[in-house]
């Protein structure tokens, strides 16, 4: 019986089109650059999505923009600014509300906001409020994508 199953497997895999991996499904990383060229099928695609997830290296080709990954039109490459939302996702969202506090300060200093745009920004992060907390599990990156957009009005 295992013969037969091996051989039936063998079977299936050789008499799959040869055409690439569909790269809508698997997106982009090490597990698309390895298996880009293999036949297109679900086996191949399963392979290239659990090798990205596996070594977590699909996240660091769409920020660096490598591993035939495109970086995000609105990326910040302030690290410490990602760092320091993240960490304070909850008083940032308080100090927005409320138009001024520690947190936003921080904000303003790491994106070099000038001090004389400092009133003009904080206003325009509290009126936008709801667009940069839509809910209660708003991710960190969207929160900062929100707000370098709105910066940028200033």
């Amino acid at each position: 019986m295992k013969k037969f199953m091996a051989a039936a497997l063998g079977v299936a895999i050789l008499s799959i089109p040869s055409f690439a991996v569909n790269k809508e499904n698997t997106g982009c990383g090490l597990g698309y650059m390895i298996f880009k060229d293999a036949p297109d099928s679900t086996l191949f695609e399963i392979l290239a999505v659990t090798t990205n997830g596996t070594f977590g290296n699909q996240t660091f080709g769409i920020t660096t923009g490598t591993l035939e990954c495109k970086q995000p039109q609105k990326v910040v490459k302030n690290d410490r600014l990602f760092k320091f939302v993240t960490e304070n996702m909850d008083q940032l969202a308080s100090d927005i509300a409320s138009g001024n506090g520690e947190t936003l300060d921080t904000v303003a200093e790491l994106m070099n906001i000038p001090e004389n745009k400092k009133a003009e920004f904080y206003a325009k992060l509290q009126e936008n409020f709801d667009k940069i907390y839509p809910s209660e599990k708003v991710q960190s990156a969207d929160v900062i994508d929100k707000i370098v957009e709105i910066a940028q009005t200033v």
